[in-house]
C-alpha cells in the first residue's frame, strides 16, 4: 500500500527532467574535450554519455571513434589515446608515444584539452541564464511587499522568529529578494534578523549552529511568505472536491480555531489527521459551514495561492544585450554560493552525511511538474556546479589532470607516468567511494 501512495507520475517527471538535463550538460562537457583533442590531431577512441561497464545500451563506431550510451547515469567520458584516464589502459601506456596520442602533444595543448569541458560548462550556464532573462525576465515579490509577514516553522521559532514577523533586514542589510534570505543565513554566517513585530523593531540573534541545522534538516524554507488561506485549485476526487470547495473560497476556521492564513490552516489540519472537522468558509459575502474528513496525511485536497497571487510583484524585462551582464551576475552568484557550501563542508561546520546526496537527491531537486523555466534554471545551475567541481585539483577530475600539466609547464619536467597512474587510481577510488556513500545515504533516507 505504501508503494501505491507514492506519486509515480511526479517521480517520472523529475526523472525525465534529470536525464534530459544531465544528458545536455554531459554531452556538451565531453564535446569540450573532444573538439580541442581533434583540433590538435589526437585520436579519440570513445565518446560516451553515461558509464558503460560490461555493456552499452547503444554504440556505433564512426571513423576512429566509438560513440555510445552507457547504463550508469553518473556522467560520461571521452577516451583519448595516450591519456591516463578512468579507463586505466596500462598496456597502451607501455608503448612508445605515437604522434596522435595525447601524451605526445605539447603541454599547452594538453592543458586546453583538459580544461575544455569546464570552459564549455561555464559558457553553457552563462548562456542559459542569459536566454532565460531575455525570454522570461526576472519576476519576484520584494521582501518589503509581503504585508502579512512570514510563516515561521519550528526551527525558525526556536531562535525567536514568529508568524507574522516582517523581515526588515539581516545584519542591518535589506534583502530585496526573499528567496535569498536562507542563503544569507546558511552561507554568509548572518548574525541577526531585524523584524517588525506589532509595530516595533525586534532584533533576533541567529545562533552559530543555526545554518548547519537548516542543512541537516533540509529546511531551506524555514520562513515562507505568509498568505491568506485562499483556495486556488481544487484537486479532483479529493475531500475538497467532494465537499464542494471552489477557487476563491477562504477557509477562516477549522473547528474552533481561526485560520485566516494558510500556515494556520495547515497547522490545524495536520493536528486533525484522519479526523472529521468543521470548516468555516468565506465565499464572497457568504459564510458557509462544511464538514470534512482530513486524510491520514493531513491533507484536504487543494492548492493554495502563492505570494505571486497576492502581493505586488516586481518584473524586470531584459533586452538581449541587457541579459548578458544580468547573466554574468547570476552566474557569479551561483558559483560563489556553491563555493561557500563547499567551504562549510570542508570546514566541518556541516557534516558530509547531512549535505551529500546521489542522483536521487539531484533528481528530486527538479520540479514535479514539467516547467521549462524551472528546467532550464536547474540545468544552468548544475552546469556551473559541474564546472566548479571538475576544476578542483583532485586526480581523476579535470582539475587533477590540469594540475599535473601546470606543474610540468612551470618546472619544465613531465611528472612520472607511474605517479600520475597511481594518483588517478586513488582519485577514482575516492570518487567511487563518495558515490557509493552518497547512494547509501539516499537509500537510508528513503527507508527512514
Amino acid at each position: 500500500m505504501e508503494l501505491l501512495a507514492i506519486n509515480w507520475a511526479e517521480i517520472g517527471v523529475k526523472a525525465a527532467q534529470f536525464v534530459l538535463s544531465f544528458s545536455i550538460i554531459v554531452v556538451l562537457h565531453e564535446l569540450g574535450h573532444f573538439l580541442p583533442a581533434r583540433w590538435f590531431k589526437c585520436r579519440v577512441e570513445k565518446f560516451y554519455l553515461f558509464f558503460n561497464p560490461w555493456f552499452s545500451l547503444w554504440k556505433k563506431k564512426i571513423g576512429e571513434t566509438e560513440w555510445g550510451i552507457g547504463w550508469i547515469p553518473f556522467g560520461g567520458y571521452v577516451k583519448i589515446s595516450g591519456m591516463i584516464d578512468e579507463s586505466m589502459d596500462k598496456e597502451q601506456m607501455k608503448q612508445p608515444p605515437k604522434p596522435y596520442e595525447f601524451r605526445a602533444k605539447p603541454a599547452w595543448q594538453r592543458l586546453i584539452i583538459m580544461v575544455g569541458g569546464v570552459v564549455v560548462n561555464l559558457i553553457l550556464g552563462f548562456l542559459i541564464y542569459a536566454m532565460m532573462l531575455w525570454h522570461w525576465g526576472d519576476e519576484y515579490v520584494p521582501t518589503n511587499k509581503m504585508t502579512y509577514g512570514i510563516a515561521a516553522d519550528s526551527l525558525a521559532e526556536s531562535i525567536g522568529l514568529r508568524d507574522g514577523d516582517k523581515v526588515l533586514t539581516i545584519d542591518g542589510k535589506y534583502i530585496d529578494k526573499f528567496r535569498k534570505i536562507p542563503l544569507e543565513v546558511i552561507l554568509k554566517d548572518a548574525k541577526s534578523f531585524q523584524v517588525e513585530r506589532s509595530g516595533q523593531t525586534v532584533n533576533i540573534p541567529i545562533p552559530a549552529d543555526f545554518g548547519s541545522k537548516l542543512i541537516r534538516f533540509k529546511d531551506i524554507g524555514f520562513i515562507t511568505p505568509r498568505v491568506p488561506s485562499l483556495v486556488d485549485t481544487v484537486i479532483p476526487k479529493t475531500m475538497a472536491d467532494t465537499i464542494g470547495l471552489k477557487k476563491g473560497d477562504i477557509i477562516v476556521g477549522v473547528d474552533s480555531a481561526e485560520t485566516f492564513y494558510f500556515d494556520e490552516f495547515r497547522n490545524e489540519i495536520v493536528k486533525k489527521k484522519n479526523k472529521n472537522v468543521s470548516l468555516t468558509i468565506l465565499r464572497g459575502s457568504d459564510s458557509l459551514k462544511m464538514n470534512a474528513k482530513i486524510s491520514p496525511e493531513g491533507r484536504l485536497g487543494f492548492a493554495g495561492v502563492s505570494e505571486f497571487d497576492v502581493f505586488e510583484k516586481k518584473h524586470i524585462k531584459y533586452s538581449f544585450f541587457e541579459s548578458l551582464p544580468g547573466s554574468w551576475n547570476r552566474s557569479i552568484e551561483t558559483l560563489e554560493n556553491y563555493w561557500l557550501q563547499l567551504k562549510l563542508i570542508f570546514s566541518g561546520k556541516v557534516k558530509t552525511s547531512e549535505s551529500l546526496g546521489s542522483v536521487f537527491s539531484i533528481a528530486n531537486m527538479f520540479s514535479g511538474q514539467w516547467d521549462w523555466e524551472s528546467f532550464w534554471g536547474m540545468t544552468a545551475f548544475f552546469s556551473l556546479v559541474l564546472a566548479l567541481m571538475n576544476i578542483l585539483p583532485i586526480p581523476a577530475l579535470d582539475g587533477g589532470h590540469a594540475m599535473f600539466t601546470i606543474i610540468e609547464m612551470i618546472t619544465g619536467r613531465k611528472p612520472n607516468e607511474k605517479v600520475i597512474e597511481y594518483a588517478q587510481m586513488a582519485g577514482m577510488i575516492l570518487l567511487l567511494g563518495l558515490m557509493a556513500y552518497a547512494l547509501g545515504l539516499d537509500i537510508f533516507r528513503i527507508f527512514k
